[in-house]
């Protein structure tokens, strides 16, 4: 539980009542009420308002607005209101403004047009963050801290002198001689040796492939830039309201910033998702994905949906809208995958703005007449009997490791193809997720007791201690699966020599000597050793060399004919797998499955295709979500298991039949159904 001050599943949104008038505030705290909502994010883009000048303070609408809320029976998620600074800022100080490769500036009129070095906006930013702690930190309706909004999303990173300067002395901390870096980044290569650290510039604008190393480090540099303006606000909030949750939303699937470093400093993590609802896109994997990803980011907090849209975006090409009770269903799955609030931006639709088009809980037109207000309420209504799955947990034995500095390093450029980390971590949940196998994502180092199969995607940056923490899990009895272009440089981005993917040769029973990836169109053959059957490798191959691991597919064409694709070693009490190619979805699910289903990892229940399951446990009590993806009625056995549904009260037993976009919250009587983990 978040806090105890509201002891239920947090259910609101984003509340911008800056913009109206507040004479529109007594009917959004009704709306709320009849809606059942219990929880707002206020003041997220407000600083302007809050602050209209330097030294200023307007707090007077703030004031009556939390009274209204807590009268209302709402809590509160305060912002810090740092996301967009005020225009008085950029004018008393244009070096608050950001910068990208090529020197261009990006001005005020949009939002988060901030350099994170600079001196200024630190300054100013955290004297509004005392101001609120210190004005609000009793005030009875505040629930939890929201920090800043969605770090690095539109900027992610500045490249002005202001960078420069504190890029030299990060630098200069890091490796303490000129001469060290000049070793790491391998400046000997295209003369690019530097004698003093002024000589040195963040990565702009270059004739050509930049410095892999150099590009690297940046990330680094920025990803620390970005996390000390948190730090440095978290830092107040914990200061003058120690016992008060401190929270910042995360994107799942944005690259610029190390989540899980993030993670470890949350309270509780959350996330804003947005899934395209056009029917073909898969929007629930989607969805899923990002509920996974976020609460793995801090395994041991609990986890909210921060922002999701009632009906559709506005900032696609053609913003299609969530059909209807596809909202509900996607909102009961981020519960399904751990989440303890489902929130969206935002409460109360624009009537100006960029964001007047997108979805809100409370649209354009006349709620009662509104087929999305409607629904809303209907969510409500559901959220509220769930409160026994409060606390409970989602048991894994299924992990993908991701690692965020291989990420930043595979993208870099310079490759022997152009590689999309994310899409081939997604290709591999997504094998899993087909099977109805639950999935935590993994950084390097992290405690692995408890898993049983681990899936490693194209970890192409491997650094040398990684290995002995393989080595001593597959040696317990892990399993372990490593797929293609893995162990190919160190934390430096130099090259393992002795053969590709040396750091885990011993642990792979094999070394890869070169590789040929492949065009979107080209498809190289190869057959399993036992069966025959013939598949199709894509996007890439490798040519394997086995050193005590054996073959389980070999192709019979292109220039690696009889070299090993597939191939599986004995290690201690576990076995590792290594994948040289890309395989089609459909084989990469088929193949993941069932070594999965033969070392006893399996779904709760055989469902048809599009139900998904997953399972909450708090003690002895078992909580089975049953979610139709469909837009057909499924039906399907629930064998021995006995329950009530907790979104209907009724009790289940034999079979169960869920309609388009319906779902079920079985609270299982007994231990019928196997556990996960």
């Amino acid at each position: 539980m978040i806090s105890k001050k509201i002891p239920h599943l947090f259910y609101g949104g984003d509340y911008n009542p800056e913009q109206w008038p507040s004479e529109v505030w007594g009917e959004d705290i009704r709306l709320m009420q009849e809606a059942k909502v219990n929880f707002v994010s206020v003041g997220i883009f407000s600083w302007a308002r809050l602050q209209p000048k330097e030294g200023v303070f307007d707090f007077a609408w703030l004031d009556e607005l939390l009274d209204l809320l807590h009268q209302g029976g709402i809590g509160v998620n305060l912002a810090t209101a740092t996301a967009s600074p005020p225009a008085w800022l950029v004018r008393k100080d244009p070096k608050v403004l950001p910068e990208d490769p090529n020197g261009q500036t990006y001005y005020p009129g949009s939002r988060q047009h901030y350099c994170p070095n600079s001196t200024s906006y630190q300054e100013s930013s955290r004297a509004l963050v005392r101001a609120l702690a210190e004005r609000y930190g009793q005030h009875p309706a505040l629930v939890s801290w929201h920090v800043n909004n969605e770090y690095g999303c539109h900027f992610p990173a500045c490249y002005c002198d202001v960078c420069a300067e504190n890029f030299r002395d990060w630098l200069a901390r890091r490796y303490g001689r000129i001469e060290t870096l000049n070793e790491t980044w391998g400046t000997a290569f295209w003369s690019q040796a530097y004698g003093e650290w002024e000589e040195i510039f963040p990565p702009r604008k270059m004739p050509t492939h930049p410095n892999p190393t150099q590009l690297l480090d940046y990330q680094r540099f920025m990803n620390e830039s970005f996390l000390r303006l948190y730090k440095g606000e978290v830092e107040i909030l914990r200061d003058v309201t120690p016992e008060m949750p401190v929270n910042t939303n995360f994107m799942a699937g944005h690259k610029p910033l190390d989540y899980f470093e993030w993670g470890a400093l949350q309270d509780f993590t959350s996330h804003d998702a947005y899934p395209d609802p056009k029917p073909g896109e898969e929007g629930e994997i989607e969805g899923a994905l990002a509920n996974d990803l976020t609460r793995s980011f801090n395994k041991s907090v609990p986890m909210v949906l921060m922002e999701q849209v009632s009906s559709q975006v506005n900032w696609r090409g053609v913003n299609t809208l969530k059909a209807p009770g596809q909202m509900r269903l996607w909102s009961l799955q981020a519960v399904a995958h751990g989440a303890e609030g489902v929130l969206f931006f935002q409460w109360r639709a624009s009537r100006a703005g960029a964001e007047k088009f997108h979805g809100a809980m409370v649209p354009h037109v006349e709620p009662a007449k509104s087929r999305v207000f409607q629904e809303i309420k209907g969510l409500g209504e559901d959220l509220s009997r769930l409160d026994d799955v409060l606390d409970s947990r989602i048991r894994t034995e299924c992990g993908i490791v991701l690692s965020y500095e291989n990420w930043w390093a595979l993208e870099a450029g310079s490759k022997p193809r152009t590689f999309s980390y994310f899409s081939l971590l997604k290709e591999n949940y997504t094998s899993l997720w087909r099977e109805n196998l639950p999935v935590d994502f993994v950084v390097p180092g992290e405690d692995l007791a408890k898993y049983r199969l681990l899936v490693v995607p194209s970890l192409y940056l491997f650094r040398d201690e990684w290995a002995e923490w393989l080595r001593d899990w597959v040696h317990a009895g892990g399993v372990l699966v490593v797929t293609f272009f893995s162990g190919v440089v160190n934390e430096k981005e130099h090259i393992h020599l002795g053969g590709y993917g040396r750091p885990i040769r011993d642990l792979l029973g094999l070394w890869v000597e070169e590789w040929q990836p492949l065009h979107d169109d080209e498809r190289v053959a190869f057959r399993f050793e036992e069966s025959a059957r013939r598949e199709e490798a894509v996007y890439f191959t490798e040519k394997i060399h086995l050193e005590g691991a054996r073959s389980i597919a070999r192709y019979t064409e292109g220039p690696f004919e009889e070299s090993p694709v597939l191939t599986v070693n004995d290690f201690g009490q576990g076995k590792v797998f290594y994948q040289g190619a890309r395989f089609s979805a459909d084989l990469q699910r088929e193949w993941l499955g069932k070594l999965a289903d033969e070392i006893g990892v399996q779904a709760p229940l055989k469902v048809p295709e599009g139900v998904e399951l997953t399972v909450r446990t708090k003690g002895d009590r078992e909580f089975l979500f049953c979610l139709n993806h469909q837009k057909e009625t499924v039906a399907f056995s629930l064998g021995p298991l006995r329950g009530r549904d907790l979104l209907t009260g009724q009790e289940v037993a034999e079979s169960l039949s869920l309609p388009p976009f319906g779902a079920a919250v079985i609270e299982k009587q007994g231990n019928e159904v196997k556990k996960e983990g």
